[in-house]
């Protein structure tokens, strides 16, 4: 709030002297002032200072304080719409907007670094065998600011693992309190168990936050261990994009932005075609059937980055920038995901979404779900561009591959 108040005097400074600038600042005070108070208030319910905010990364941070100022610049406007004398001159907002941003952005930075060094102390709840299994994947998030301090048993039950027992389910109120836990963690199975379940409520109530260990691993690693994904998750997560106000909007995302993509990167597209017609013989285009949505098959158009005689010995892994098959000045247009530009057509047709899991072929789907679990759930939507695997992970070239990168479509 002080920032904003300050960028603002800051920018009605540069914008009047002498008398007009403490005249000008008594007008817009009330203004500035509501203003500043909103904008705190909406950080705030973004959630931009809770510790968990930092899984959500510095890019997203920006965004959200963007929206916010953008939102408080509105209620300003809005707020003295009426009074003409109240309401801030543009000179003063193409001043004061960009140096409140910025300063924000500096004062968020370090919020940041100070919610990095905050270690969130949570527990587990062991019932029975299968709940320690899911013990190792907990212990790995000392990595992301979060200390298991011991584990919570129900049941009489003995671990096997040699971890800290805090006490019994019964015991589980005193111990959250008593040990500073910020959070519970439990399985989906124990999730089950009504006496537990009327636990885990009360301790939501009492502001502990409990949540399975699937739901943790998607918050802090922004992944979905296989081991964990259930068919209720699966079912759940599947609710949201079902909704047919979703489907539209994506929809109506995916035409502008390929539309656009093609406006502004036809040129790029063209010297890339010019490019393969001199270097190699052969189509510039490269057609190929994928698998899309449920499975239907389609064709996917790129530009030509391999010879005509690469997969003569059948349909094989991608190997990246690096593979071999790659003609000459190839490797670049991977690298630049120039051969891709081409799918914006497919993304025109409704083939394809701009967003969504990379589209594979139908023998390696094949392939890869008798190997890997829940490996056709990536066909529920459809493939895309580029999604959250692309961003986190490099070209895969193994079932390995496969399996981390289905992790991180989840």
């Amino acid at each position: 709030a002080v920032i904003v108040v300050t960028a603002f005097v800051l920018g009605t400074g540069v914008r009047f002297e002498g008398a007009d600038f403490f005249l000008k600042l008594g007008e817009y005070a009330p203004s500035i002032l509501c203003g500043a108070a909103f904008f705190s208030s909406i950080n705030y319910v973004f959630g931009l200072y809770e510790p968990t905010s930092v899984y959500s990364g510095k890019f997203r941070r920006s965004l959200m304080l963007y929206a916010s100022i953008c939102l408080s610049i509105g209620f300003m406007f809005a707020l003295f719409y009426g009074n003409y004398s109240g309401r801030i001159g543009r000179g003063v907002m193409l001043v004061s907007v960009p140096a409140a941003y910025l300063l924000t952005l500096i004062h968020h930075a370090s919020i940041y670094r100070r919610l990095k060094a905050i270690r969130d102390c949570i527990t587990f709840v062991l019932t029975c065998e299968a709940d320690e299994k899911e013990l190792p994947i907990l212990m790995r998030m000392s990595e992301v600011n979060l200390d298991l301090i011991g584990v919570v048993t129900a049941a009489g039950y003995k671990p096997k693992h040699d971890v800290r027992i805090l006490g019994d389910i019964a015991e589980l109120s005193e111990i959250a309190d008593q040990q500073k836990i910020s959070r519970v963690i439990c399985t989906s199975f124990s999730l089950d168990d009504p006496a537990l379940f009327n636990q885990y409520c009360r301790l939501r109530y009492a502001g502990v936050n409990v949540m399975p260990l699937v739901n943790l691993c998607e918050e802090t690693f922004q992944l979905v261990p296989l081991e964990l994904v259930t068919s209720e998750w699966l079912l759940n997560t599947s609710a949201g994009p079902g909704h047919f106000y979703i489907r539209k909007l994506k929809r109506a995302f995916d035409i502008i932005t390929s539309l656009l993509g093609l406006l502004f990167l036809g040129t790029l597209l063209l010297l890339g075609m010019l490019w393969v017609k001199i270097v190699s013989p052969g189509p510039v285009f490269y057609k190929q059937i994928r698998s899309g949505r449920f499975g239907k098959p389609y064709e996917v158009i790129k530009l030509r980055s391999m010879g005509l005689d690469a997969e003569n010995g059948g349909a094989q892994w991608s190997q990246g920038t690096s593979d071999p098959r790659v003609i000459l000045g190839g490797a670049k247009l991977r690298k630049y995901r120039i051969d891709e530009i081409p799918q914006l057509f497919n993304v025109l047709k409704g083939q394809m979404s701009f967003v969504g899991p990379r589209p594979e072929r139908p023998e390696f789907t094949d392939d890869l779900a008798k190997e890997i679990p829940f490996f056709r759930e990536r066909l529920l939507v459809q493939p895309g561009i580029t999604g959250w695997a692309q961003v986190n992970y490099p070209y895969g070239a193994s079932v390995d591959d496969a399996r981390r990168k289905l992790e991180l479509d989840l």
